[in-house]
């Protein structure tokens, strides 16, 4: 990032900037579906204590992908609660198909998954 982002509205694209592989896309997205369903089945077994463990398979996921496919240091350490929306906020787009148009709305280059896959 040039310049540090002020606001999330200016943050949300050096986000996506930061997500440009698919592949790293798709470890966050394993990673956020494996946190949701852990947490879960924690609170729904009884084990809420254990909810926080749902955190690891999220970030290590998320965190290989900067740093083998990306190979750039992860947003969440300087931006933790924007990064953490923003993990969300690409998950829901991409499952809704809206995630390339997003992209292309701030003017960044979009690599989708594969042909004929929507995101």
């Amino acid at each position: 990032m040039a310049e540090a982002p002020k606001t999330y509205r200016d943050f949300w694209p050096c986000y996506l900037k930061e997500h440009s592989q698919p592949a790293t896309r798709a470890l966050h997205f394993a990673g956020t579906g494996t946190c949701l369903l852990w947490a879960a089945l924690a609170f729904a077994t009884g084990y809420a204590a254990l909810a926080p463990l749902a955190l690891v398979p999220a970030y290590g996921a998320a965190w290989a992908g900067h740093a083998f496919i990306e190979k750039n240091r992860p947003l969440t350490f300087t931006y933790p609660l924007w990064s953490l929306v923003s993990d969300f906020r690409m998950a829901g787009l991409w499952c809704v198909g809206r995630l390339g148009a997003t992209y292309k709305k701030h003017g960044l280059a979009y690599r989708p998954a594969a042909p004929g896959i929507p995101e």
